[in-house]
């Protein structure tokens, strides 16, 4: 049985062997799998194959551990569901959750198989659960930061302003504007000149540019995309500065009469700039190299992969951002939900609650199998103080 370096090493000389300068000898007597040369290209350091998949699927499990444990604690305490900024931060998780079972699977395939994506409906559907996950991140962080605005600044009039239907109403506009875009995206995607002879991509992940390289690069859609997804972006900037910029102030007025400063305030504010920019990484790395593609052009994508500089940019880049989308969805719950006194109590008291849980589980499980009827509220429940209680 032949190892993956020596596997490896056949398709190289293989895929060599099909180069420009010999594909009119006789010696090739088949083809090679484009998907896995493809793949060479990509990554033709064997030794970093392993690791690369190892640390996608630490990241996927971590993040699905984390968001999911978030979200399952913040769910059985009744009084934070009833919060307006836990039901954007439930939100902000199922995005997560969206993003990480959309984009992780592939690159993992992709990575064990040592072959690139296929073009087939999936690519289409990741492409656009992709686009709709991102959006929908984007816009509740806005939100978030809103919300805090409303909270800090405007305190008096907070539970008048973000009502319980104004709340719900905002979250399903975050999702239908979300889905539309993704909608629009796909439907200007087959406006090009159809997709290519190859049935496989130019890489692991069914991303805005791999697609729209394997479609002929229709202009339509990748303007659309360029210019909501530019737009998105900087409204979210201009909010985030905004609000944190005046509750900032606020806080500074506060000790503004004892000639203090308010250092906590200052940190808060810097803490949460910084993590701005860290959940927003992949998309400024997007945004940034799709404005400096359009001064370059993209003829350099359409080049091979090999001798090509702007190819080698562009798998630098393809990698770059496949490593960076994996990034938010793992310190969004931490962010989020450790810097929050209250939340950070309830997270934690879920720990102490697991014995009590599991026996008012198993206790239900007893009733049942003698058949009697097993009262609803027969539960474990989190108080808002960390407290536990069984109710009966």
């Amino acid at each position: 049985m032949q190892t993956a370096a020596e596997i490896t090493h056949n398709h190289t000389e293989q895929c060599d062997w099909l180069g420009e300068e010999n594909r009119t000898e006789p010696r090739v007597t088949e083809q090679p799998d484009s998907g896995a040369c493809l793949f060479l290209s990509i990554l033709p350091y064997e030794e970093a194959v392993p690791a690369l998949m190892w640390m996608f699927v630490l990241l996927t499990l971590f993040s699905l551990l984390v968001n999911g444990f978030t979200l399952f604690g913040l769910g059985r305490s009744d009084d934070l569901s009833l919060q307006p900024h836990v039901a954007f931060f439930k939100n902000l998780i199922l995005s997560d959750l969206l993003q990480t079972v959309t984009f992780a699977p592939p690159v993992i395939y992709s990575l064990v198989q040592r072959r690139t994506m296929s073009f087939s409906a999936w690519c289409c559907v990741q492409y656009f659960l992709g686009t709709v996950s991102i959006f929908s991140s984007l816009v509740t962080i806005t939100w978030m930061a809103l919300e805090r605005y409303f909270f800090v600044c405007h305190a008096i009039r907070y539970l008048v302003i973000l009502t319980e239907v104004r709340r719900r109403l905002i979250l399903s506009l975050i999702w239908v504007f979300s889905i539309c875009i993704g909608i629009v995206n796909v439907v200007l995607l087959f406006t090009g000149r159809g997709p290519q002879a190859e049935r496989v991509t130019n890489g692991l992940l069914c991303e805005p540019d791999t697609v729209e390289q394997h479609m002929g690069f229709p202009r339509a859609v990748a303007i659309f995309r360029k210019s909501i997804g530019s737009f998105t972006l900087l409204l979210c900037l201009l909010v985030y500065a905004f609000s944190y910029l005046r509750m900032y102030q606020d806080a500074c007025n506060a000790v503004a009469p004892f000639n203090e400063v308010n250092t906590a305030a200052r940190k808060t504010v810097l803490f949460y700039c910084g993590m701005l920019i860290l959940q927003l990484l992949p998309v400024l790395v997007k945004v940034t190299s799709d404005a400096l593609w359009e001064v370059e052009g993209t003829a350099a994508m359409m080049a091979p992969s090999s001798p090509s500089q702007g190819a080698r940019k562009a798998v630098v880049l393809h990698m770059s951002l496949l490593v960076m989308l994996f990034v938010p969805p793992c310190i969004n719950p931490l962010v989020y939900g450790t810097r929050n006194a209250e939340m950070r109590r309830v997270l934690l008291s879920l720990f102490r609650c697991w014995p009590e849980i599991r026996s008012a589980h198993v206790r239900e499980m007893e009733v049942l199998r003698v058949g009697d009827v097993v009262p609803q509220n027969h539960r474990a429940h989190v108080e808002p103080n960390g407290q536990c209680e069984v109710l009966q």
